[in-house]
């Protein structure tokens, strides 16, 4: 470890508990739990992470108080290039009313009416909400405008505020090309994906019934990758279906959702590096049966949590939320939880500068007003996230 003291080093020290997601450190688990802990930054990057008693001398030092410290959370799916909501249609939905691809339109249309201004403040506003509960990375996707013009615009929007950007032109088919699917793949495959791609890092596509099959989604995705777009895949979320199988064969960083898997699509997570991303806000929103983590975990497949932030089934930005949903209903334990929703979440975007606390990495971090990261899911709902570095700067 680094133990250089230079201008503008900064300890954290007097942390009950350190995640650390590196397990040649602390105990020796996947989380790498340091007690008694203390972190050094220096400028964005972590210099130095061991037990507080032989932390090196720094120019400024904070005391934790005996809290807890984990890395900053990475949600690696949402959609957050939005206007107007969809409250009718959850309470709707709350009182019997089944979740269909097909809600999405509503959200296009006020996403067409809605100026740049409007579009760019609602990015803002979510992201500082994230940000608030220690999400210190953020995916987001374009998806909701569905014209050449509307998609490029959503997506240089988006990346005016995060690096992580996606391009989801593929969402559904819109109305206006209900009667001729294969003019609109061609046209996302084409003029859309010419316009898109310069502000996208990923292309993504719903593959669903309703929206689009394997043939389409690959033809989709393979454009993208020709030009320089890496893939990821909406998979089975809402049927069993090609996508998981699509999504490890074009290896792409993550199939999301992930809800209805066979024997063979948990196998080909296992031995790929294709993460199962889950998205518990999405069942907890539309009363879904739950992705079985357990079992994706058990076969020896890397798991990601995120939020799924998105005005029509799971309109939240709260990566605590979503690990207390995963420990409760999906089979993880605290520990995979957190580490799911963090170093998970690096892996599904193929980062390896967050999502952990070890020399050398971006120092985003999340001080917790309570002495273990188990807390997260010990107290649901509860706003334990007391102050966020990222990069590291103090930005909470």
């Amino acid at each position: 470890m680094t133990t250089t003291t230079t201008a503008g080093t900064t300890a954290l020290t007097n942390i009950a508990s350190l995640v650390t997601n590196d397990p040649s450190l602390g105990d020796g688990t996947p989380i790498g739990l340091i007690q008694d802990a203390a972190v050094v930054i220096d400028g964005d990057r972590v210099v130095w992470v061991g037990e507080s008693s032989k932390a090196p001398a720094t120019d400024n030092a904070v005391d934790a108080g005996g809290r807890a410290v984990i890395p900053g959370f990475v949600d690696s799916h949402s959609h957050l290039v939005f206007a107007g909501d969809r409250t009718q249609e959850f309470n709707a939905r709350m009182s019997g009313r089944a979740y269909s691809a097909g809600g999405i339109r509503t959200t296009v249309a006020a996403t067409r009416a809605a100026t740049d201004t409007e579009l760019s403040a609602n990015v803002a506003r979510y992201l500082a909400e994230a940000l608030r509960q220690g999400t210190t990375t953020q995916e987001t996707k374009s998806g909701y405008g569905l014209t050449v013009e509307d998609e490029a615009r959503a997506l240089r929007i988006a990346r005016a505020h995060t690096d992580e950007v996606t391009y989801l032109g593929a969402h559904i088919v819109p109305p206006d090309h209900a009667d001729d699917p294969a003019a609109y793949v061609a046209l996302v495959t084409g003029e859309m994906l010419d316009a898109c791609a310069p502000y996208a890092r990923w292309i993504d596509v719903f593959c669903e019934k309703g929206a689009f099959d394997g043939d389409q989604a690959r033809a989709i995705l393979t454009a993208g990758a020709a030009k320089g777009l890496h893939p990821r895949v909406h998979a089975n979320q809402l049927s069993y279906g090609p996508g998981v199988q699509l999504a490890v064969e074009l290896d792409a960083a993550s199939a999301d959702h992930c809800t209805h898997l066979t024997d063979a699509d948990v196998e080909a997570l296992a031995h790929s590096a294709t993460v199962a991303t889950l998205l518990p806000g999405a069942e907890f929103s539309t009363r879904a049966a739950w992705p079985d983590a357990r079992r994706l975990l058990d076969a020896g497949a890397t798991v990601a949590l995120s939020t799924d932030c998105n005005p029509g089934s799971s309109f939240t930005s709260s990566m605590p939320f979503c690990v207390a949903l995963a420990v409760r209903d999906m089979g993880m334990t605290p520990d995979e939880a957190v580490w799911s929703a963090t170093a998970g979440g690096a892996a599904a975007l193929r980062r390896q500068d967050i999502g952990r606390l070890t020399p050398g990495a971006r120092a985003d971090l999340a001080l917790l007003d309570a002495p273990s990261h188990v807390h997260l899911a010990y107290r649901p709902g509860v706003p334990l996230v007391t102050a966020v570095w990222r990069a590291g700067e103090r930005v909470h």
